[in-house]
């Protein structure tokens, strides 16, 4: 579709969006580790900055967060934007007898793109850190030759080579590392001069940001939304059931800000928002999908509209359980998602303005 279809359809007078701070928020998110099952820290941080801006938040029986909006007309049914903080990660699976870590995963990812990464053993229930680095049983090009390279990447051939002089099981259980302790790995953060973002755990880090902009955008603006709004920060999303609960009473529209795949075959876009109209889980809301793209073509949105066949989001889950909402999926491009992450300034931005567009008009 064209992003700036100047049909009028939903036109309002946007609140600005701050792109420096969603920037920030997200570059301080990711480097909170919170792989699935490990997230309280970086939950805090989202309920401390929302209590910063004005905005009270509770936390569910599960521990999910949930933040009412100020404003709307109680007559109309609640919305509510979901996005999660929990990423992918590890747990210690074994301690190997000569001191190395074998691990398992936590979320969906390929072996192969851990391989070489550093990361942090999260020991003694969490109260100490024990750096490590992720490699291959075969990691020495000059003892394995040609293995290294054929090797396959699995449970069986990835470990963690710990930095403390550990040369035995016992010398591991030392640091206090026990089998079941979590794993997070470096995210690597970094912010380019061009208005880049890279860095592992963007999904969906970046929209918990978003979300705090629109809040701040709204807060900033006194623009109240047209009907009672609700965030809800999930943390079990990676593993399946972010939203299977908690969702906040009076909830008819559910609206997933997750990230959109960029890649071959794909119209994402680093630079764009993108409605999902359908990912591994079926169609989203016909209804709801159209009124967001129409929504983004009246203000001036670059918005592009994708499939994508090996995804599943907040929204999934919660129909999987029962809910009974109407579900929309939108979100920012991000490169090598599950991957090497990376994603433009500019995507945050139009992802915010149109969360915006959509709390601010009628459906």
């Amino acid at each position: 579709m064209s992003p700036k279809n100047q049909s009028g359809h939903g036109k309002h007078a946007l609140p600005a969006v701050d792109g420096e701070y969603m920037l920030e928020q997200t570059a301080a998110l990711c480097r909170i580790p919170s792989p699935t099952g490990f997230t309280d820290v970086a939950v805090a941080h989202v309920e401390s900055e929302l209590k910063r801006l004005g905005i009270a938040s509770r936390r569910t029986v599960k521990g999910a967060l949930v933040a009412m909006l100020p404003g709307g007309d109680t007559e109309r049914g609640g919305r509510t934007l979901s996005a999660h903080v929990d990423t992918l990660g590890a747990m210690v699976k074994e301690i190997k007898d000569d001191g190395r870590l074998k691990l398992s995963r936590i979320g969906g990812y390929d072996w192969a793109t851990i391989e070489g990464e550093y990361c942090t053993v999260h020991a003694d229930g969490g109260a100490r850190e024990v750096s490590g680095t992720i490699l291959t049983n075969k990691a020495s090009g000059h003892v394995h030759g040609s293995a290294l390279v054929e090797l396959k990447r699995d449970e069986t051939s990835i470990e963690v080579r710990l930095d403390e002089p550990v040369r035995s099981v016992d010398d591991v259980r030392a640091l206090g590392v026990e089998a079941g302790d979590f794993v997070s790995f470096d995210p690597r953060t970094t912010l380019t001069p061009s208005g880049y973002i890279k860095s592992r755990h963007l999904d969906d880090k970046a929209c918990v940001a978003i979300l705090l902009g629109v809040a701040r955008a709204l807060q900033g603006s006194g623009a109240v939304p047209i009907a009672p709004s609700a965030l809800f920060i999930s943390h079990f999303e990676e593993v399946g059931h972010g939203s299977s609960a908690g969702l906040p009473e009076g909830t008819v529209e559910l609206i997933a800000v997750d990230m959109a795949a960029v890649g071959q075959g794909q119209t994402s876009d680093e630079f764009a928002t993108t409605v999902c109209v359908m990912d591994s889980s079926g169609p989203y809301d016909f209804a709801m999908s159209r009124h967001l793209i129409e929504l983004a073509r009246g203000n001036d949105i670059d918005c592009r509209v994708d499939i994508y066949p090996n995804y599943a989001s907040d929204v999934s889950q919660a129909l999987r359980a029962g809910w009974d909402v109407r579900g929309g999926l939108v979100g920012p491009g991000v490169d090598a998602s599950h991957s090497f992450e990376r994603l433009h300034r500019t995507s945050l931005e139009e992802t915010a303005r149109l969360l915006l567009a959509y709390l601010l008009t009628p459906g």
